[in-house]
């Protein structure tokens, strides 16, 4: 395949405007990222104003998450072959037009379906911010850069509650809620506009415009989506049973690989590029944010659900108290990026031992403090171990993605990032079932306690979703490793040092 000359000068002279084009993709991802945790302080108020049914709220926020993994492979191959900056446009605009729908549905039902168009659309936008990255970052800046994208990705998973409660608590039940969605049309058209102006269009060549590979795309959202739905649907109506659904869609995803590994290769024109997962680095990283998405993705539930339920929290009360876990993910993500030229693949090593020693203390403080001290003064207990889980989690995600993504080809940069993305999203979805699921079969007894002897079996409850968390943050810890080990003895070298500040 023939790089284009726009390709080529960009890969010799880095674009002027990279930065500026970095706040804006930071831009775009923290909207549809925020919109995965913002939701969940609204749905009381959705129920009270649509009267939509507990299954239904449920929805709500499973139907983004399921759709918003299902086409990032998709749209990292649309970025890769018809342009980054036109697939991110088509997405943001997407995304605004689906959120406007959101936020005026008469409905539970018509919200239920904006919100899985909406999914779609955040799905499509985020391959396109890491291809983007490899595009117009050469390799000291790029850990810098991906950095800053980790910080946000951090601030928004936790900062979601607390903004949602605030948005809540001025626009008032009925109209709060809608705010949530409809607050994303400005802030997606200023993403529309500066895209325009500091994005760089580089146009596919004749050799780049390949046509969509569609068996292998239907096979892939069919595949994915026999993995996730039963997850996410678990958390509706607790049927173990959901779990027989993983059968078909392994087989079908090995369907997927059989086509793309034949037929599809042999047209010219396959979805994935096989070969990516004989690189060393990237088959690392893609298995690693598999299992530690599973470690941490449930954690901000289940701690909202011991505040809120177990404790008494208003919800503003409890995003705050997951405050302490943004700070922490948002500045250790951008210090964890500078370290990746010197110390490579042990910055994951490092932040997975800080989050769980985080995840070790929060176990502490649920099994020894609540019932003990009043409830309300709970979090000042949680606070702590709350920002050395942010601190790893911002030093594994960021530096991790930079990794993974270092030895791939930029022209298929966005492809890539997609499947990266696509783990980390059947990592989140497992990991919000596993841990809910620890935490009511734990908690079935407590509410109908009362006092103290209540809020102790609610830390009794968040203590077994820690549980869980703790033994697949050691699964992550050995792969993390393992993989560090085998690079040193590989003789692998980090990218030289960046010696220049970020602007």
């Amino acid at each position: 395949m023939v790089e284009s000359l726009a390709v080529q000068r960009a890969a010799a002279t880095p674009d002027p405007r990279r930065w500026r084009a970095l706040a804006v993709c930071v831009a775009a991802l923290f909207m549809t990222l925020l919109d995965v945790s913002i939701v969940s302080v609204a749905l009381p108020s959705i129920g009270a104003s649509t009267g939509a049914r507990a299954s239904e709220l449920q929805w709500v926020v499973s139907g983004y998450a399921l759709a918003f993994g299902m086409v990032p492979i998709i749209g990292g191959r649309l970025g890769d072959d018809r342009g980054r900056r036109r697939m991110l446009l088509v997405g943001v605009s997407a995304f605004v037009v689906t959120s406007a729908a959101a936020g005026l549905a008469p409905t539970a039902g018509v919200l239920i379906a904006a919100r899985v168009l909406q999914g779609l659309a955040g799905g499509l936008i985020n391959p396109q911010v890491s291809g983007l990255v490899q595009q117009l970052f050469p390799m000291p800046e790029r850990s810098r850069a991906f950095g800053w994208i980790g910080a946000s990705v951090g601030v928004a998973t936790a900062s979601g509650p607390v903004l949602g409660g605030l948005v809540i608590f001025l626009g008032g039940d009925r109209l709060g809620w809608r705010l949530t969605f409809l607050i994303n049309i400005p802030v997606g058209a200023l993403v529309v506009w500066l895209s325009r102006r500091w994005l760089p269009a580089v146009p596919p060549t004749r050799q780049r415009r390949r046509p969509l590979d569609l068996p292998g795309a239907a096979l892939l959202g069919l595949g994915v989506f026999g993995v996730l739905f039963p997850v996410v649907q678990y958390d509706a109506n607790r049927d173990p049973r959901l779990a027989l659904l993983f059968l078909p869609a392994a087989a079908v995803l090995a369907g997927f690989l059989a086509w793309e590994r034949g037929p599809a290769r042999r047209r010219g024109h396959p979805l994935i590029d096989t070969s990516l997962f004989r690189i060393r680095s990237y088959a690392a990283g893609l298995s690693l944010a598999l299992v530690f998405f599973s470690a941490f993705a449930g954690l901000p539930l289940v701690l909202s659900l011991f505040l809120q339920q177990g404790l008494g929290y208003a919800a503003l009360a409890s995003g705050l108290t997951a405050s302490a876990y943004a700070v922490g993910s948002a500045a250790s993500a951008a210090v964890g990026g500078r370290l990746v030229p010197r110390l490579g693949r042990w910055v994951p090593v490092g932040g997975l031992t800080l989050f769980g020693l985080g995840v070790a203390g929060l176990l502490i403080v649920a099994l020894t403090v609540p019932g003990g001290v009043p409830d309300h003064r709970v979090w000042l207990f949680l606070a702590g171990p709350l920002l050395l889980v942010g601190l790893g989690t911002g030093a594994v995600v960021t530096p991790n993605q930079a990794l993974s993504l270092m030895d791939i080809d930029v022209r298929s940069g966005s492809t890539a990032g997609g499947m990266l993305q696509t783990a980390q999203r059947i990592g989140s979805a497992v990991g919000v079932a596993v841990l809910s699921s620890a935490f009511y079969a734990s908690a079935g007894a407590a509410a109908a306690t009362h006092g103290p002897g209540r809020s102790a079996s609610y830390g009794d409850a968040y203590a077994a979703a820690l549980s869980v968390s703790l033994g697949l943050t050691v699964a992550a810890l050995a792969l993390a490793v393992l993989d560090a080990r085998q690079a040193t003895a590989a003789g692998r070298r980090p990218a030289p040092t960046d010696p220049g500040p970020a602007p």
